[in-house]
């Protein structure tokens, strides 16, 4: 039984890295390119519990995903990009775990 956990856990590690790096890989696709720094400032990492998928540009995730308003009056247009990738990241490590636990 032991063994069994052991296996689940490493599986699961292994999947959740694998997911940062992908999500991390498709948000870098998926950004607006003004220039490209922010699109390029996508990073996954290993944090206390699990990995985190984070834009080291982060002032500007919020403001270009739901949009801002302008000083002049109005609103700027949002760039959805995230909530699509998130989506997709989440089936994915669902089904990576699913993978992992019957095959562990």
């Amino acid at each position: 039984m032991k063994e069994y956990t052991d296996e689940v856990e490493q599986g699961m590690k292994e999947a959740q890295e694998k997911v940062a790096k992908d999500g991390a890989d498709k948000l870098k696709g998926s950004s607006p390119k003004r220039t490209g720094k922010y699109a390029k400032a996508w990073k996954a990492k290993e944090q206390e519990g699990g990995w985190v998928i984070y834009n080291t540009k982060g002032q500007l995730t919020h403001l270009l995903e739901k949009g801002h308003a302008l000083r002049q009056g109005g609103r700027t247009r949002a760039f959805v990009h995230i909530e699509p990738v998130e989506q997709s990241v989440i089936d994915e490590f669902e089904k990576a775990v699913i993978k992992v636990i019957q095959n562990g």
